[in-house]
């Protein structure tokens, strides 16, 4: 079967194929960095590492670009008003560069419990501003931006055709009142920044043309996705809060900036709800990783978000994750159980009923991405998985060992037994303090060629030895 994936553009699943063969080059919507990553944030990334992960395993070079926006995203999402970073970095007394960075670092930390891969590009928009001050100035030249007397810079809603075509929304329907405040120095109400002047006292600011100020939070998307992954690309994703006013816009700017498409296939996943309402920190009723990592085993979290279609709202509850968390549990004592019965070999998957619930696995993840079918897939091997235990088949447990693995990394789901990997790890530990006994005998025997040569080997593996005195 051929991979399928429903586009927001044409509201339709269309099957997929690279503009350029081999190459997949996907941009995804990263966080703000204001405040400390949720469910909402584990629910997004999640759904888009699977995507990520199953390009792999189908064999493509995956060119993945996330943004880290550190800068421009007011609060509202409008045009008026504080930025997020600058908010928390006054509510907290520090500098908003550090705000930025306090959050990333707690971010990808999150990130990497949840077993989600680094992307291939993490880039913070405050380190491309002169790129986007550059699309700011095409989109003057050709007359669809213009600047105030305040020295702001704004993009023409009104005189891009196509604006709506994302999110179907009409230009009498989209008023900035669903915004905070309607900046008085706009030709139209609809017009949205990409360029802000900064007011007396404004940290995050730069030179420009048009005077010191900062960037618009949407120019900053279409800036990067250009500059990593070309001019049209594959496929852009977010939540489906994003569609508008944020990817509407970034589609004006783009297609006008580069004169041609702007992306292929967009994606959205859909939201986090709490009793029926959107879950944000912007709403306050967002559950932080911190608080849900204290009660539950990331997996558990990963497990559970993965029961939904990443197109379908996810309802959350503690006692949801639990249950969730008592399913994998059962998964995960199954596989290690069929690890131990193969001895930890693998083999090439040939028992018509393994061949067959995997096969429907991979159906089920090429329908557009359909987990929640995979999952029950997931259940059939480990209900057959324990028959396998009971009847002490080896060889048969290899096969499946070698369907779980593939499984596992597909949907980013660790089975190792978590005892066994705390014990692997203080072997390592043992062996490290065993390698610097050696290293230490070595330079007290003045033998310090054999001393260096153990030092690089190490520094090879990632592992850095200091030799100086403290």
């Amino acid at each position: 079967m051929a991979l399928k994936i429903y586009n927001s553009f044409t509201k339709t699943k269309q099957e997929f194929k690279p503009l350029i063969p081999g190459l997949v080059r996907m941009y995804v919507c990263g966080p703000t960095v204001y405040g400390p990553p949720h469910l909402g944030h584990a629910r997004s990334y999640t759904d888009f590492d699977v995507v990520y992960r199953y390009f792999q395993y189908l064999g493509y070079k995956v060119k993945y670009v996330q943004n880290i926006t550190d800068v421009g995203h007011l609060v509202g999402d409008g045009d008026d008003g504080e930025d997020k970073i600058l908010r928390q970095a006054q509510k907290e007394q520090v500098d908003p560069y550090e705000i930025a960075y306090k959050y990333e670092t707690i971010y990808f930390d999150a990130m990497q419990k949840l077993n989600i891969l680094k992307p291939s590009i993490s880039a913070r928009a405050t380190g491309f501003i002169p790129e986007m001050i550059d699309m700011i100035e095409k989109l003057i030249a050709k007359g669809y931006a213009y600047v105030t007397k305040n020295g702001n810079v704004y993009y023409r809603v009104h005189k891009f055709g196509s604006y709506g075509q994302l999110s179907n929304r009409k230009l009498e329907n989209s008023l900035s009142g669903e915004r905070i405040d309607v900046a008085s120095d706009k030709e139209n109400p609809e017009d949205f920044a990409l360029w802000k002047t900064a007011e007396g006292g404004h940290i995050m600011k730069w030179k420009s043309p048009w005077g010191e100020g900062y960037p618009g939070w949407h120019i900053e998307c279409s800036t990067l996705s250009k500059k990593f992954l070309g001019e049209t690309f594959d496929i852009h994703g977010g939540g489906i809060d994003n569609i508008f006013p944020h990817h509407e816009c970034e589609c004006a700017q783009s297609e006008i900036a580069n004169g041609k498409r702007f992306v292929n296939f967009f994606m959205h996943n859909n939201l986090v709800t709490i009793n029926g309402t959107k879950m944000g920190k912007s709403l306050g009723n967002a559950l932080t990783l911190e608080q849900l990592f204290n009660e539950f085993d990331p997996m558990y979290i990963r497990y559970y978000i993965i029961q939904f279609h990443y197109r379908s709202p996810m309802g959350i509850s503690e006692d949801a994750i639990a249950k969730a968390g008592e399913q994998f549990e059962k998964i995960r004592e199954t596989y290690n159980q069929i690890k131990e019965l193969a001895g930890g070999k693998t083999a090439q998957i040939k028992s018509g009923e393994i061949l067959e619930i995997f096969n429907n696995f991979i159906a089920a993840m090429d329908e557009d991405f359909n987990t929640p079918l995979a999952i029950s897939e997931l259940l059939k091997f480990t209900k057959f998985a324990s028959q396998v235990v009971q009847n002490k088949d080896a060889k048969v447990a290899s096969e499946l060992l070698e369907a779980f693995g593939k499984i596992s990394f597909i949907l980013g789901l660790d089975f190792e037994d978590k005892k066994q990997k705390t014990n692997d790890n203080g072997n390592e530990e043992k062996l490290l303090a065993i390698i610097a006994d050696v290293r230490n005998k070595l330079r007290a025997e003045k033998n310090y060629a054999a001393s260096d040569y153990i030092r690089d080997q190490l520094a090879t593996a990632g592992i850095v030895v200091n030799d100086k005195k403290v």
